[in-house]
Parts: C-alpha cells; structure tokens; sequence
C-alpha cells in the first residue's frame, strides 16, 4: 500500500485534526467542570488561546492540543489515528474520534503492535540474526 503523505493531503488533514481535537478539549473541559481559565493556566496561555484552540483555529500547534489533553488526563490518540488512517487513505468516522473513552481502542493497537514486534523478533532469531529489540 502506498501512504499519502500529509504534504500531498494538504493543510486540511491538520486543520481537519484541530478542528476534531478542539472540540474534544471543548468537551472534556466541560464534563470535568474545569474553565478555561484554570486550562489555560495550567498550559501556560490565556483564556483566549483556549477559546481559539477549542474553536479550531489554525494558529495552535499539534504539540499545543496534545498539551491541552494531557492537561485534561486525555490521551492523544485522537489525533494520530485520524492521521494514520490518513496516511493509509482509510475512513474513520469522526464519531468514532469524538468518543470520550478510547482506551479500549488504544490497548487494541497497542496489543497488534505488540505482537507484531514479538513475531518480528521471533522471524529475526529463526534466521540466526541477533534479536536485539526489545519492548519498551
């Protein structure tokens, strides 16, 4: 399979990331009862760049929604498995992404890509090379 790069997608896909991931900030911020105030300060930014994050704007980094998840106890997973599936020109519903809990979602992949390493390991050690991966 050949993967889109993001370059080739454009600026939608990150744009389309944001939009997605605001909305998920917006959202668990509210569910925890937690201000934007007290976000942005626990952040180091202002109120207003929580509303523009939150609105989608194009102006926060990806590295700054990962920032504002983790300050809300989120993972990050909504945002790069919408890339990934990107990359691989796969559907996912947003629906999906805007899920409070994918955590069971999360230890999913991490379980195939946990048993892929092993299986490659495992190929690597049939062949008399040196298996030196180890897990992390």
């Amino acid at each position: 399979m050949t993967l889109q790069s993001p370059q080739a997608i454009g600026g939608d896909i990150f744009s389309s990331i944001k939009e997605l991931s605001g909305k998920l900030v917006e959202r668990w911020r509210r569910r925890d009862r937690i201000s934007q105030r007290s976000l942005a300060k626990s952040v180091g930014r202002t109120e207003r760049w929580i509303r523009e994050l939150e609105g989608g704007a194009g102006t926060a980094s990806l590295e700054d929604h990962i920032r504002c998840a983790h300050a809300l106890r989120m993972t990050a997973s909504h945002l790069f498995i919408f890339l990934l599936a990107v990359e691989h020109k796969m559907a996912i519903p947003n629906e999906l992404l805007l899920q409070d809990d994918l955590w069971d979602l999360e230890r999913d992949i991490l379980d195939v890509v946990s048993r892929h390493q092993a299986a490659a390991v495992a190929r690597l050690a049939s062949r008399g090379g040196a298996a030196t991966i180890r897990p992390a």
